[in-house]
């Protein structure tokens, strides 16, 4: 991600300074900002130096020098892949919109933290399948979507039973994972080591 360093109102050579010692700390992609045009060349000048590409915007008196060694985009995908953790040989099945019986209420909370602890530990499984009213949790289940989209980065597939969206009427509101069918959700589940029930 890039950074962003103010040095308005700072005279040369402190924003020459300040980009030097973001580029000695391993910054490759970072904006200084200065409201005067000397400012503006003399950074031009020390990227050219470094070997750094400069890309300046003006706006409201003010100018953002953007610094970058690389390509920014390149880097966060590969760190999205390298922050992934192996998946599990495991799929969890999700046939209702509620974790137990009982309390409606509590019962989609409990849905909303299950996701949740999932997404923050360090064993994901391969495949999560929405069946039947377990559909209602990645298209209304709003708390539960952020937990589940999480999971979706970190590689774990979520499937969505098609015929299930539609007898409920949710197919516009799907909000995460892909829509699937039964020919699909059962070869999943006969090719994972176990199948987990919620």
């Amino acid at each position: 991600m890039s950074k962003n360093i103010d040095a308005r109102g700072k005279n040369c050579p402190m924003p020459v300074i300040m980009a030097k010692k973001e580029i000695e700390q391993g910054g490759k992609f970072f904006t200084v900002q200065v409201d005067n045009k000397i400012a503006v060349e003399n950074l031009k000048k020390f990227a050219n130096s470094q070997g750094y590409e400069i890309n300046v915007e003006e706006a409201n008196g003010d100018f953002n020098v953007k610094f970058s060694n690389g390509c920014e985009e390149c880097e966060e995908i590969l760190a999205k892949v390298e922050n992934k953790k192996p998946l599990g040989d495991w799929c969890i099945f999700v046939n209702k919109n509620t974790i137990g019986v009982g309390n409606e209420e509590l019962g989609q909370s409990l849905m909303k933290m299950f996701f949740y602890t999932l997404s923050e530990g360090s064993d994901y499984p391969k495949h999560i399948l929405f069946m039947n009213d377990g559909v209602k949790v990645p298209t209304l289940n709003d708390q539960a979507i952020e937990h589940l989209k999480a999971l979706e980065e970190m590689g774990v597939q979520l499937l969505v039973c098609g015929a299930c969206l539609n007898f409920y009427s949710l197919e516009e509101k799907l909000s995460v994972g892909k829509v699937s069918n039964m020919y699909e959700i059962v070869d999943v589940m006969k090719s994972a080591a176990k199948v987990i029930t919620l």
